[in-house]
């Protein structure tokens, strides 16, 4: 399987060239751009695109022909990866009917503030057939003996794109050994994907926004056969399965995936 990172530092027309061509101008009104006033501990407006960032979820779906996409957290990049995962449906509908996917053509998108999970439904409304946004309380939890978080439900899907931006910490439920994480000087430490690692499939993608503690956490925890690579231009951390097909099915999977 050919996988490689993807880097980018580019000026804003390149961008806008570019999501003009997917029919996402609507990044670039003015007033995503305005300045918010963040309290510290609680973002009281939505973050500005990070149009580096958005880029390459973009471009990762496109380019290795994502069709489920799980998502923690939700915004900007919620509207970017539905449009993407629109186009790949569209585009390979014929091609994966008879792949086992059972959920083509979805993104999942799982958040613990309802507030933003609100704000992106109204902005990806044009997008309402492929996106499915839930609502779960996130709790203080441990994973093997380690301290962390994780949501009380998960999307009962098996994605081949998953991006780690959420929970919010600071709206994390209970306590462990007296340890919470509202508060700064800790950082998110999500276990989820560890929980349901061994049910992904060779080929998965996982991309990680900043999150370093988190990032490492996942990674001298996770107990299969992933390709792990920082981007250090855009903070992202990013895994791959890297494995052997699980059987015929999912070697076609491969191919899809991965051949022109």
């Amino acid at each position: 399987m050919k996988f490689k990172i993807l880097k980018v530092k580019k000026n804003i027309s390149f961008y806008k060239r570019y999501f003009k061509n997917f029919g996402l101008e609507d990044i670039f009104k003015k007033d995503n751009f305005k300045k918010r006033s963040i309290n510290q501990m609680k973002v009281e407006y939505p973050y500005e695109p990070e149009l580096d960032d958005l880029f390459l979820l973009h471009s990762y779906i496109i380019k290795f022909k994502r069709m489920t996409i799980l998502e923690f957290g939700s915004g900007w990049s919620t509207l970017v990866m539905a449009n993407a995962i629109r186009h790949n449906y569209k585009k390979y509908l014929n091609d994966v009917k008879n792949l086992r996917l059972n959920n083509a053509g979805e993104i999942h998108c799982l958040d613990n503030e309802k507030k933003w999970l609100n704000e992106t439904k109204k902005n990806t409304t044009r997008y309402k057939k492929f996106i499915n946004l839930h609502f779960s309380e996130s709790y203080m939890d441990k994973f093997n003996g380690k301290i962390c978080t994780s949501f009380k439900n998960l999307p009962n899907i098996n994605p081949d794109f998953i991006y780690l931006d959420g929970p919010d910490q600071f709206n994390i439920k209970g306590n462990i050994n007296s340890i919470n994480l509202r508060q700064k000087d800790l950082m998110p430490m999500s276990c989820d994907i560890l929980k349901i690692e061994h049910f992904l499939k060779p080929g998965t993608i996982i991309v990680v926004d900043g999150r370093a503690s988190n990032s490492r956490f996942l990674k001298s925890n996770f107990q299969r056969k992933w390709k792990y690579t920082y981007n250090n231009i855009n903070d992202q951390h990013i895994f791959f399965l890297d494995e052997k097909s699980l059987g015929k099915l999912n070697k076609n999977q491969l191919n899809f995936y991965f051949n022109k």
